[in-house]
């Protein structure tokens, strides 16, 4: 049940967008941020506007060339979407704060009952790929009732 206090802490008032990373998000965030490499130049990249700039396309789906022009440019959030995600670091973020978020809500980590729909549980029976498959496949009609006529068939076939 949303309380007005839930609302609050809700509340992404005051970020130049809803994506945006708060101070208390970032500080939550910033230690999985792998280093810069050593040698060469300093990192000059502000990661958290980055970061800003990932889940602003998470966020709206949109494309990364369709960054608006305050975010960090597109390559440069590109290319830290594909080494977080190589390095682990996006996984490991994620799991921590699936584990802080079922925590402040008073459960256990590990979640103890799940809820399966028939549909899922068919899928997995069967295998998804080809139940799937079937799913989408037309039914096979013999050509008697294809519907086209013996004088049309001869010539196509």
């Amino acid at each position: 049940m949303w309380t007005a206090e839930h609302r609050r802490n809700a509340s992404r008032k005051g970020l130049r967008y809803p994506s945006d990373l708060t101070d208390e998000e970032w500080r939550l965030v910033e230690p999985f941020i792998p280093p810069a490499r050593s040698g060469g130049r300093k990192r000059h990249v502000d990661v958290r506007e980055v970061l800003n700039s990932i889940f602003y396309v998470l966020a709206t789906g949109c494309q990364w060339s369709a960054l608006p022009k305050d975010l960090a440019p597109k390559s440069t959030a590109h290319d830290y979407f594909i080494m977080l995600d190589r390095s682990g670091a996006l996984k490991r973020i994620h799991e921590e704060l699936y584990i802080a978020a079922r925590e402040q809500a008073g459960k256990e980590v590990s979640p103890t009952t799940a809820i399966i729909d028939s549909q899922s549980a068919k899928a997995a029976q069967k295998g998804a790929l080809d139940w799937t498959r079937k799913a989408m496949t037309q039914a096979r009609r013999s050509r008697d009732a294809s519907g086209i006529s013996s004088s049309t068939r001869s010539v196509f076939c």
